[in-house]
């Protein structure tokens, strides 16, 4: 349940604590092997509190990845790809940075994939495709941009955190900048 700010403090800290249980396990463990059961335990409510708000995990997990996908859209949305790519993928590092451990994993883990491309595709649609350059491309060029600036940002997102952060966050970041802006930005002088 997305709160809106009208509700009942009781029913702010049960979803408050419903949210923290399942970040928790999803930290611990992957999604498949997490249950109502353990969940409605860490978060100290019965069975019938969770299904009060959620009809399963999978509504749960839709809803998280929503406020991921919104926090950072909302971060980006006065930039303009590709122009501003650059910017784009620094704000990228820093929101995920901000996130903490189950963003990573979902981010990182290949049994979140699903929700990690949800998340991607819901961002493409309300960045890319707002861009008139964008929109002036090919089918075919339009897909090899987006997944080329796509996997190469994620790939390095993963590849520090496996490493354990070993790179101070702007030395990362300033990494990516240069692997994703010089394909795309070469791409759009050809």
């Amino acid at each position: 349940m997305i709160l809106t700010g009208q509700e009942d403090l009781r029913v702010v800290k049960t979803i408050e604590g419903i949210k923290s249980a399942f970040e928790e396990l999803i930290s611990q463990k992957d999604f498949e092997k997490i249950t109502v059961k353990e969940l409605s335990e860490k978060a100290r409510i019965n069975k019938k509190t969770f299904y009060r708000y959620y009809t399963d995990l999978y509504d749960l997990l839709a809803e998280m990845q929503l406020e991921l996908s919104s926090g950072y859209l909302e971060r980006i949305k006065n930039y303009h790809l590709p122009e501003q790519l650059a910017e784009v993928t620094r704000e990228f590092f820093l929101y995920s940075n901000e996130q903490g451990e189950a963003y990573e994993k979902i981010t990182c883990s290949g049994s979140y994939e699903y929700i990690r491309n949800k998340m991607i595709s819901q961002v493409n649609d309300k960045s890319w495709n707002k861009s008139n350059t964008f929109q002036n491309l090919s089918d075919f060029d339009k897909k090899i941009i987006v997944n080329y600036a796509n996997t190469v940002t994620l790939e390095i997102y993963k590849q520090w955190i496996l490493s354990g952060k070993e790179l101070a966050l702007n030395e990362v970041i300033d990494r990516a900048i240069v692997l994703t802006n010089s394909g795309v930005q070469g791409f759009f002088k050809k």
